[in-house]
């Protein structure tokens, strides 16, 4: 615990505790008030049903909010409910299936993190006059004498940096993160040693406004007529079959194609929400070389005029790859590359899918990243 206290402000300290209601944010809540902060527990109403879902290991459900008040009231701290529910539909629930109906494959935490979690939360943090916000994710602030910056886990396994990329270096100055040194069963000794009602409550599994994973469902219900039939052809154009909506592929994607008869397996190569068609092809064709992004937020210093060789998630679950970052050309002229910043990958990359982040990382160190525009 004494190594876990280093990382909280001194005693006396006013923070504010972002609480789920999971074991994580309970056990960051509980340490600060041990630690002798004043401590401000803050839970988000992320929906306006009285039938959130109360399914086990899902984010944000229903009992949620109970088990965090009632934390509070075990520990002796304060805890407030603040309603989200409008701001949460509108940046994360609205955006995301307007993502999908573009063609793209969104990561709504990372949107969550963008908006409600961080910009909305330190706002709230400084209106209560607090001195940080300490969350329960499973990442390091490190602080070094060019200012803080931001580390993967110690945990590889709970690892939570590819979706904070997006947290600017304001944002980083006023976080904290407890928990980034520490393994699950680590964090769950603490719950039991402060007699934490969550000690064993099962870990976050879904997006929490996607029940059992069904992403599709709740695009069909925020956005009707979205399940529209079309083609699936060849890289030449030949029609080979039929979807019943784009929504339900990604790139990459190999299974649910329902195409007989083929030579080879086929994958999906790229969404064309203009035309409606579903563009397959062999495995080599999803081959790319160069990612271009948008929105680059980046956390260490300028990027050198030839590039910077970095390390690159493209995904959550993907292995790291090496990778030359070209900041953007303001003179380029090129109609594909929209002035961007692009990633220059030596070997190729598959499955690359527009809407994705792509996070590049120095070491354990999270240098930066930005979405996927587009690929080549």
């Amino acid at each position: 615990m004494a190594r876990v206290s280093a990382l909280l402000p001194p005693p006396g300290t006013r923070v504010v505790v972002a609480m789920s209601g999971g074991v994580d944010s309970s056990v960051v809540a509980a340490l600060a008030h041990a630690h002798g902060c004043e401590t401000i527990g803050v839970t988000l109403r992320l929906s306006d049903r009285d039938d959130a879902p109360k399914r086990e290991g899902a984010c944000c459900a229903g009992s949620d909010i109970a088990d965090a008040r009632a934390v509070a009231d075990a520990q002796g701290f304060a805890h407030y409910v603040l309603d989200y529910a409008s701001a949460f539909r509108a940046d994360v629930m609205e955006a995301f299936a307007d993502q999908y109906l573009a063609g793209r494959t969104p990561v709504p935490c990372i949107s969550c993190n963008q908006t409600v979690k961080f910009r909305d939360l330190l706002g709230v943090a400084a209106d209560l006059g607090a001195h940080a916000l300490l969350t329960g994710h499973y990442v390091q602030r490190i602080d070094s004498p060019a200012g803080p910056e931001l580390h993967r886990a110690a945990d590889p396994a709970k690892d939570q940096s590819y979706f904070l990329f997006a947290t600017t270096a304001a944002q980083l100055g006023m976080l904290g993160f407890p928990l980034g040194g520490l393994d699950k069963p680590s964090v769950r000794a603490l719950a039991s040693h402060f007699g934490l009602r969550v000690a064993n409550k099962p870990d976050s599994q879904d997006i929490c406004f996607v029940p059992n994973g069904d992403y599709r469902a709740i695009v069909r219900q925020l956005r009707h007529g979205s399940d529209r039939p079309g083609d699936i052809v060849d890289l030449h154009g030949t029609v080979l079959g039929h979807h019943g909506g784009l929504i339900g592929f990604t790139v990459g994607q190999r299974r649910g194609l329902e195409i007989g008869g083929q030579a080879e397996p086929l994958y999906v190569i790229r969404l064309e929400p203009e035309t409606n068609r579903l563009v397959v092809g062999p495995r080599a064709a999803l081959a790319v070389s160069t990612v271009w992004l948008d929105g680059l937020n980046w956390l260490a210093g300028p990027i050198p005029p030839d590039g910077l060789d970095v390390e690159v998630k493209l995904r959550s679950m993907a292995p790291l790859a090496r990778a030359r970052l070209l900041a953007a050309d303001p003179h380029s002229t090129d109609p594909d590359s929209g002035n961007r910043p692009r990633l220059a990958f030596p070997e190729p990359q598959y499955g690359v899918a527009p809407g994705q982040a792509a996070v590049c990382y120095a070491g354990s160190r999270v240098l930066g990243g930005g979405f996927i525009a587009a690929a080549a």
